[in-house]
Order: structure tokens, then C-alpha cells, then sequence
């Protein structure tokens, strides 16, 4: 009697164990069923925070904030460009006119030191005869002279036109007086030495005898 007893219970026991396994199995599944179904959902409201970044990250705001940067970048870089040029423009201009100076003093002094090389060609042209046996030598002289003066011409170098003109002490240097009627008050009555410019400069005041 006893054992069949026992062995009842022992039926029991097993039973409550497989309902209470088949409990836990059931709970487990649920919990693996809603983990299944959060991950989803999550991950759309992850993606709708990057969505929620990227609209912030884009939006008109932030565009005009980064547009206003990168226009204030381009001014400034114009700005410095227009500034090195200008200033590489007015280097240009500082040296070319350097540049003219240096050569405008060398040609000058140059001309200058050529002058009485052609005043003593002017007075052997006056002292040799033009006919006779002198005339080769007279033609040669003449043509050295002409290349000269033609010379001088090229770089700026010109006579001052004196004879009959009125007296000027910013191109002529009166030397001597002279009475003559003929001409007017202050008149430049002959040359005594020529006088020449350079360009706009007078490189050689005219020596001269004025009149009355």
C-alpha cells in the first residue's frame, strides 16, 4: 500500500517539474520574442536621430553660417590679390622710371663729354680749305662731324637756336655787348660757343654777344 502511494507521488513530482520546465521554456521564448521585436525599434530611432543630425547639420541656418564664412575667406584672398598686384604694379613703375632716370644721367653725361669734341671738328671744318688739296681731308671732317651730330640727335641731343633771338638767360650766356642798330634791345647778335638741350633740359647754355 505504502509503495503504491509512494510511487503516486512520485508521478506527481515529475508532472509539476515538466509543467514548471514547460513554464520557464514559455517565459523564455516570450522574452526572446520581445528582445526580437525591440531591436527594430531601436534601430529606427536610431537612424531618426542621424536623420535628426544631418537635417540640423544641413539646414538653411548653417548652410548661410558656413556660406558667409567661405564669402568673407574670398573677399579677404581678393582683397590681399588686388593688394600684391598694386603694389608689383607700383614696383614696376618705381624701377622703369629708376630705370629711365640711370639711363637719362648716363646719356647725358656722355653727351657732355662729347661736346668739345665736336666744337673742335666745327673749328677745323672753319680753319681747312673746302677747294684745293684739302678738300679729301675737308669731306672727311665733314662726314665724321655730320655722323656725330646725327648721333647726338638720336639720344635727345639738339643746338639751341640763338642768333636773332631775344635773350634768354635760361639758355644763353652773354659774354660780350654790342652796339648795333640794326638789331633790337637784348637780341643775340652772334654765337660764340653753341649751346645744345638734352631733351627738355638745357645741357650747354650758348655762349653769346648781345646786342645794344
Amino acid at each position: 500500500m505504502m509503495n503504491k502511494e509512494r510511487a503516486v507521488e512520485e508521478k506527481d513530482f515529475k508532472r509539476e517539474q515538466e509543467e514548471n520546465k514547460e513554464v520557464l521554456e514559455g517565459e523564455e521564448a516570450s522574452k526572446v520574442a520581445t528582445e526580437a521585436e525591440e531591436t527594430p525599434e531601436e534601430a529606427a530611432a536610431k537612424a531618426a536621430a542621424m536623420e535628426a543630425e544631418v537635417d540640423e547639420a544641413f539646414s538653411d541656418e548653417n548652410l548661410e553660417e558656413k556660406q558667409d564664412k567661405k564669402d568673407i575667406a574670398i573677399a579677404d584672398l581678393t582683397d590681399r590679390l588686388k593688394r600684391s598686384m598694386a603694389e608689383f604694379d607700383n614696383f614696376r613703375k618705381r624701377s622703369e622710371k629708376e630705370k629711365a632716370t640711370m639711363f637719362d644721367m648716363g646719356a647725358r653725361s656722355v653727351a657732355e663729354k662729347l661736346l668739345p669734341i665736336v666744337d673742335n671738328f666745327e673749328r677745323a671744318m672753319t680753319a681747312t680749305p673746302a677747294e684745293g688739296e684739302g678738300k679729301a681731308f675737308a669731306d672727311g671732317i665733314a662726314m665724321i662731324y655730320n655722323q656725330m651730330t646725327k648721333t647726338l640727335e638720336d639720344l635727345g641731343v639738339k643746338p639751341i637756336d640763338c642768333v636773332g633771338q631775344a635773350f634768354d638767360p635760361n639758355f644763353h650766356n652773354a659774354v660780350m655787348h654790342v652796339e648795333d642798330e640794326s638789331l633790337g634791345e637784348n637780341v643775340v647778335a652772334e654765337e660764340l660757343l653753341k649751346g645744345y638741350m638734352y631733351k627738355d633740359s638745357v645741357l650747354r647754355h650758348s655762349m653769346v654777344k648781345v646786342a645794344n
